[in-house]
C-alpha cells in the first residue's frame, strides 16, 4: 500500500527526480560523532595478520603505520585473538582505498558520474555513497575518506549475542567446570592456597595459584555432548569458549577466568610467536644461518656442539662435542658459594652453576686447552646459559652459533652423544656430586669407544690424528 501511495503522490515527477528522493530517503540517521575514526578494518587485519607471523605487537604496529599503543590496546582488548575475520571482503562492497579516491575527486569538483567511470562502478553506488557515508558536521554534507570508511563499517556490524549470555545454563555448566572448587571424595572442599587478586596478568611467577576444577574448554566442549545427549541447546565449540575469556567485552564469563586454564595465560600467543620468542643474547650475526659453510660438511676440524644436561636441584653437566672426529668435553659446573643457603634472589646470580658468569669461567677453562685452530665455532642452542657469548668469544676465539628454536636436529652430534652420557648420568639424578675428574674419566671412556660413523676408529684416535697433521701443516681426515 505504501509503494502504491509512493507511486501515485509522484506520478507526474519524473524518474530522475524520483530516484533522487528515493536516495535522500535512504539517508542514515545521525550517528554519534566517534571524535578521531578508528583506523580502517584493511588496516586493523593489516596489524593482525603481521602479528600472525610472530613479531611482537610493537613490531607489527609500526609496520603497518598504527602506532604502538593503539596496536597494543587492539591486542589487549581482544585478548590476543583477532576479533575480526581476516579475509578480504568482496568487490560487492566499496574499500578504503576507493572511498580516497572518491574524497579526492570530489575535492576536485568531480561530478557523479565521472567518478564512477574512474572507479568502474554504477553511478547509483556513488550516489548513495556521498550521501549516506558523509560527513554531517556543521549541517553540511562533507565527503571524508575515514568518516565514511567508519560510517560503513558501523553499519555493517551485525551483531550477535554470545551464545554463554543467552544461555544461563550453558553458561553455568561451562563457569562451574572452570571455576568449580576442589572437593574431597566426601564432597567437602579444599580451599587450597591462599592467593593474589587476578591483575589481568599472566599466571603469578613462582606463586601458588589458585585450585579449581580447571577443565579445559576443549574437555568442557566435549562433555556436554556425553552429559546432555539430546538437548542440542546444551552445545558450545571450545574456541567460543575461549573467545568469552580473552575476547574483552563479549560479556559471558569473567576475564579472571583465564587463571584457571592450565597455561593461566591472560592474552592468547600467537603460534608463530611462540615458536620464535625473541631472546635479547640471540642477534641476527649469531643464528644458525650465519655460521660458516664448513662447519656442515664435517670436512674440516675445529666446529663444536654444545648443550646442558640437567640433573635435579639446579646440577648441569656442560657437553662440548668436535663435529668432525665426535671427540668429547665434559664441562665441571660445581655449584656456587651459597647454595642451599642464600635464598634465590629474583635477577641475582645463578648459584646452580651455570649462570652466564658461571659457564663462561667453566666453558673457557675448557675450551682453551685446545689448539687455537681446532677451536673455530661453537653451536648451542638457545638457553640463556651461553647468554655472555660475546665474553666467550673474546676470550677463546671461539665464534658462537646458536640453533633455531625446538631445532634440536640442528645440534645432532652433540643430542646423540647426550644420549649416550645418559648411561653414566641418568635423569632424576644429582650432577653436582661428580668432580671434574670423574667427568675426565667419563669424557676419556666415550672418547675411546670405536664408532661406527668413524670406521670403528676411535674419537680419541681421530682428534689426535687432526692435532698432528695440524702440528704438519697437512689436513685432517675423518677417514
Amino acid at each position: 500500500m505504501a509503494t502504491a501511495d509512493w507511486s501515485r503522490k509522484t506520478s507526474d515527477v519524473p524518474e530522475r527526480l524520483r530516484r533522487q528522493w528515493r536516495a535522500d530517503r535512504a539517508l542514515r540517521p545521525a550517528m554519534r560523532s566517534p571524535g578521531r575514526p578508528d583506523p580502517s578494518r584493511v588496516v586493523q587485519r593489516q596489524v593482525w595478520r603481521t602479528i600472525a607471523t610472530g613479531v611482537t605487537t610493537a613490531e607489527a604496529s609500526l609496520a603497518i603505520g598504527v602506532s604502538v599503543p593503539v596496536g597494543t590496546r587492539w591486542f589487549r582488548h581482544a585478548g590476543g585473538m583477532p576479533p575480526i575475520s581476516l579475509a578480504e571482503p568482496t568487490d560487492r562492497y566499496l574499500s578504503f582505498e576507493e572511498r580516497e579516491e572518491i574524497a579526492i575527486m570530489r575535492a576536485k569538483d568531480k561530478g557523479v558520474r565521472e567518478i564512477a567511470r574512474t572507479l568502474g562502478r554504477d553511478p547509483g553506488t556513488i550516489s548513495r555513497e556521498l550521501r549516506r557515508n558523509a560527513a554531517t558536521r556543521g549541517r553540511t554534507l562533507e565527503y571524508r575518506a575515514t568518516v565514511a570508511q567508519w560510517k560503513a563499517q558501523q553499519a555493517a556490524k551485525r551483531p550477535k549475542i554470545a551464545k554463554l549470555v543467552a544461555n544461563d545454563r550453558l553458561r553455568e555448566y561451562v563457569q562451574e567446570r572452570l571455576d568449580g572448587s576442589v572437593k574431597r571424595a566426601d564432597g567437602t572442599v579444599v580451599a587450597g592456597p591462599v592467593t593474589v587478586d587476578w591483575k589481568g596478568r599472566n599466571k603469578p611467577h613462582r606463586q601458588d595459584r589458585r585450585w579449581s576444577m580447571s577443565w579445559s574448554p576443549e574437555q568442557i566442549s566435549h562433555r556436554l555432548e556425553l552429559d546432555f545427549p539430546d538437548d542440542e541447546s546444551m552445545r558450545i565449540s571450545h574456541e567460543a569458549i575461549y573467545q568469552s575469556l580473552f575476547i574483552e567485552g563479549r560479556g559471558a564469563l569473567k576475564r579472571e577466568l583465564v587463571a584457571c586454564l592450565r597455561t593461566g595465560r591472560a592474552l592468547r600467543q600467537p603460534r608463530a610467536r611462540s615458536q620464535n620468542k625473541p631472546q635479547g643474547h640471540v642477534t641476527a650475526d649469531v643464528v644458525l644461518s650465519a655460521r660458516p659453510a664448513e662447519a656442515a660438511d664435517r670436512a674440516v676440524p675445529g666446529h663444536w656442539e654444545g648443550d646442558l644436561i640437567i640433573g635435579t636441584g639446579r646440577s648441569a653437566i656442560g657437553t662440548v662435542i668436535e663435529r668432525s672426529s665426535r671427540s668429547t668435553l665434559l664441562v665441571h659446573l660445581p655449584r656456587l658459594e651459597g647454595w642451599g643457603e642464600i635464598p634465590p634472589v629474583k635477577n641475582g646470580p645463578s648459584l646452580g652453576g651455570y649462570g652466564a658468569l658461571a659457564m663462561n669461567t667453566a666453558l673457557t677453562a675448557s675450551m682453551t686447552k685446545l689448539p687455537l685452530q681446532l677451536r673455530k665455532t661453537l653451536t648451542w642452542d638457545r638457553g640463556k646459559e651461553l647468554s655472555a657469548h660475546a665474553q666467550f668469544t673474546l676470550d677463546t676465539g671461539t665464534k658462537v652459533f646458536f640453533a633455531d628454536p625446538h631445532s634440536p636436529w640442528q645440534r645432532p652430534t652433540n643430542e646423540n652423544t647426550n644420549g649416550l652420557l645418559r648411561q653414566y648420568f641418568p635423569k632424576g639424578t644429582d650432577l653436582s656430586r661428580w668432580s671434574a675428574e670423574d667427568l675426565e674419566a667419563v669424557a676419556l671412556a666415550l672418547n675411546n669407544r670405536p664408532r661406527k660413523i668413524l670406521g670403528w676408529r676411535t674419537p680419541a684416535e681421530v682428534f689426535d690424528e687432526q692435532i698432528q697433521l695440524l702440528a704438519t701443516g697437512g689436513v685432517a681426515s675423518t677417514g
